[in-house]
């Protein structure tokens, strides 16, 4: 297809995407948008430097790879560099959504989806504003490098999120309630869901308050489990970190003991849903990653450059947000995995402690946040009154030692709104979650 430059690496991105984005505020509509990209992305290595050109012309990539290959600087043991050896050759197409693409369901039946939830958030005279918002997106992608690599594969996800606020004693409270799904067909009635969710979230936001400040046993819902798995352990897990910094590299060391026996971390690009990349956008084949497994340091998210760098093996977690940008060290899917308790098995053992059922944001590296939407108190093994906590907070290493125990229920998660954000790359979708987990000595204020 291209005639690659002899005794240089050279690799071509194509991408076409296609998103829409349709946002009612108030029951109003107020973004209505559907947009097409095509754009590709060419990059060369001589072994030394990466020169890079993004372009929205198809016609003119030849014309790219002539132009970059006149800056690089030939190197006739290109194909023995360790960052070349590290990449993997595949060819396959993986077309999964070819027959149920999202970009193809009539704008009208997304538009009734979305103003299909007004009645029920209008009925509530404690909501004072609303919004709904709806996502999807269609990516096609096809990977060609001049090792042999010649892989097109396709993703998608579609996803709603409705939210609303509740005045209660003058004082606000953001609700909300989202789903995502692999395809349009698969969404299914959420009104009776989301009506529960509105009235609990109304007697949460008139009974919730303040938290007596103090260190206690928690039980983490999925989606707290997810935020905490992403921010406080997986972006430490992305390798690019700790290129050049020995300290890391120490504390990083794969055997390292760095949690609870029962607990095992993974990051997959295998499973559907926002963070699925069979392939990752250097042409290597998803994989299912232990980051930790039975407690143990075993392994980090890898692009080529750092896979050789660190001499382990590429991981397909190298990834760019788009066409206009290189790919580099990014998570999928990551999530804890379940364990063998149900969720009120985990809650019964809890004299005294706390049930974090949802959360407005978190953060984390060697310290992690996350700030409750909805908490409650666990008293004699059992849910019992709401409470307002600001923020859960720890130190990574250690609280991983403090969980005892993880659920059979799992969910895996993907924010409909966002992302992750990583350099100037912000949003990446990507899923995390897990299950129900208990963990001892946290600090909450």
């Amino acid at each position: 297809m291209y005639k690659f430059p002899k005794d240089l690496f050279t690799d071509v991105r194509i991408e076409e995407v296609c998103t829409t984005e349709i946002n009612l505020k108030n029951s109003v509509l107020v973004q209505n948008k559907t947009k097409k990209d095509r754009g590709a992305m060419i990059r060369i290595y001589d072994g030394n430097k990466w020169y890079y050109s993004a372009t929205t012309d198809l016609e003119s990539i030849q014309q790219q790879i002539d132009t970059l290959s006149q800056m690089a600087t030939k190197n006739h043991n290109i194909l023995n560099n360790k960052v070349v050896k590290a990449l993997e050759i595949n060819n396959e197409i993986c077309l999964k959504y070819k027959s149920n693409n999202i970009s193809n369901v009539e704008n009208k039946k997304k538009l009734n989806l979305v103003k299909s939830y007004l009645p029920i958030l209008e009925k509530y005279n404690d909501i004072k504003t609303n919004s709904v918002y709806l996502s999807d997106n269609y990516t096609k992608k096809q990977i060609i490098s001049s090792i042999g690599t010649d892989v097109t594969f396709d993703s998608q996800y579609i996803g709603v999120a409705i939210g609303y606020t509740i005045t209660e004693n003058g004082l606000p409270f953001r609700g909300n309630y989202s789903f995502t799904k692999e395809c349009f067909d698969d969404i299914e009635d959420v009104s009776e869901m989301l009506v529960k969710r509105i009235e609990s979230d109304i007697e949460y936001a008139k009974e919730a308050k303040p938290i007596k400040p103090g260190i206690y046993t928690c039980i983490l819902s999925p989606i707290t489990t997810g935020v905490f798995a992403h921010e406080s352990f997986g972006h430490k897990s992305e390798s690019d970190f700790m290129i050049g910094d020995e300290t890391m590299k120490k504390e990083w060391a794969i055997g390292t003991k760095v949690g609870s026996s029962i607990l095992n971390i993974i990051d997959t690009g295998t499973i559907t849903g926002a963070g699925y990349v069979p392939f990752d956008d250097e042409g290597c084949k998803a994989k299912k990653n232990y980051i930790i497994k039975n407690g143990v340091l075993s392994g980090r998210l890898h692009s080529a450059y750092t896979a050789s760098d660190l001499e382990e093996k590429v991981t397909g977690n190298a990834r760019a947000m788009n066409f206009e940008f290189e790919p580099i060290v990014r998570m999928t899917n990551t999530y804890i995995e379940n364990g063998d308790m149900t969720k009120e098995e985990l809650i019964s053992g809890v004299k005294e402690g706390i049930y974090i059922d949802d959360i407005s944001h978190g953060s984390g590296m060697s310290t992690f946040t996350i700030a409750p939407r909805k908490a409650y108190m666990v008293r004699d093994g059992k849910i019992a009154e709401p409470v307002k906590v600001a923020v859960i907070t720890g130190n990574v290493m250690e609280t991983l030692h403090e969980i005892d125990g993880l659920s059979k229920e799992y969910e895996i998660l993907s924010f409909v709104t966002g992302g992750c954000g990583k350099m100037e790359q912000y949003p990446l979708h990507v899923g995390f979650g897990g299950p129900y987990v208990r963990v001892n000595n946290i600090n909450v204020q």
